[in-house]
């Protein structure tokens, strides 16, 4: 059992052990399946280009002092995991992974509200699917529900009428040599509308090694119109410095982005009413210049359009259609979730 998967399991009996004083603690779980199919000549003669099936369970639990979640994700043998038996590096297993691991301790101060978060989660930064969280995910990530990322980290936050302020230091290795600062203020002004700032810059690493600093400013609004009628985007600016002493240090770390570079993303999208036809439906287009400086060939713009259906009361199924690396080179995702709890 790997470290993350051994955390993940203690927490797990934790949140469990708490379940059983003040506070409600619910079984989670769901099954997926995903398919992505390019629709244009990639050259490959693949029915689709990527499927699986998996399996997501766990547990959460809520109180007025602590919350905490764990979800174990599992994929079957047939879906790309390997292992080395001898010189064999084909033969296939089940995979089985910590996805979530969380606990956070949390203070009513008066009107004040302050909380401790550690473990590993993810960051919900963004409104869309495909595009946003230049805070962190990398600008190179592309593809259907491809956006997410996940911490490794400590949290503190501080909550005060609509603000909500957090500050994270995130964890690159198991020694704490690598790693990074993030500081987060969300501001919910009404139901209707959002804003939110990040900064990021990865202030660890040159502590006990030589690098350059990666210094990310974003932000994102969102305004409900109407219900399923809002406009939201996200922008912002990533700037990483140079060292010349990187090509030759010993503890050199990599920087993330090109040495002495400047990006400037940004997406729009809007979510357009349908009768109730469907739950959801959205538009998006995004800009960064130089794209192919992370993606060979691709075009600098790229778009996508969702579509959100429930079926019943326990499936939920998102289709894309999106573009890959040339705005006509169109492409199909599909995934099907089945709550299970």
């Amino acid at each position: 059992m790997n470290a993350k998967l051994k955390y993940a399991t203690i927490l797990s009996l934790a949140i469990a052990g708490n379940a059983f004083a003040e506070g409600d603690f619910a079984l989670t779980g769901n099954v997926q399946t995903q398919g992505t199919k390019a629709m244009y000549d990639n050259g490959t003669d693949d029915n689709l280009d990527g499927f699986w099936f998996r399996g997501n369970f766990g547990g959460a639990y809520k109180s007025d002092d602590f919350d905490g979640q764990i979800t174990i994700r599992m994929y079957g043998a047939n879906f790309g995991n390997t292992v080395e038996v001898g010189s064999d590096k084909t033969s296939k297993i089940d995979k089985i992974q910590a996805d979530i691991y969380w606990g956070n301790y949390k203070w009513a101060l008066g009107d004040d509200k302050l909380n401790l978060k550690l473990g590993h989660w993810k960051t919900d930064w963004s409104h869309a699917g495909n595009f946003g969280t230049y805070v962190d995910a990398k600008l190179g990530t592309r593809g259907f529900l491809a956006r997410d990322y996940a911490h490794d980290a400590f949290e503190l936050g501080w909550g005060h009428d609509f603000s909500q302020l957090s500050v994270m230091l995130g964890a690159g290795d198991g020694k704490f040599d690598t790693g990074y600062l993030r500081a987060e203020e969300e501001l919910n002004f009404t139901k209707a509308f959002n804003l939110g700032i990040a900064y990021r810059v990865n202030a660890i690493d040159p502590i006990a090694n030589t690098a350059v600093l990666t210094h990310r400013i974003t932000a994102k609004a969102s305004y409900t119109i109407l219900p399923n009628l809002s406009v939201y985007g996200e922008a912002a600016a990533i700037v990483t410095g140079k060292d010349d002493k990187l090509a030759t240090a010993d503890n050199a770390v990599a920087p993330e982005y090109a040495q002495d570079t400047k990006y400037y993303p940004f997406y729009v999208g809007v979510e357009i009413p349908t009768a109730k036809v469907l739950d959801n439906l959205y538009a998006e287009v995004e800009y960064i210049k130089d794209r192919e400086d992370f993606q060979k060939d691709a075009d600098d713009l790229a778009w996508t359009l969702g579509l959100v259906k429930k079926l019943g009361t326990r499936t939920k199924a998102q289709f894309n259609l999106y573009n890959e690396k040339k705005i006509s080179d169109l492409a199909a995702g599909l995934r099907i979730t089945t709550t299970i709890k």
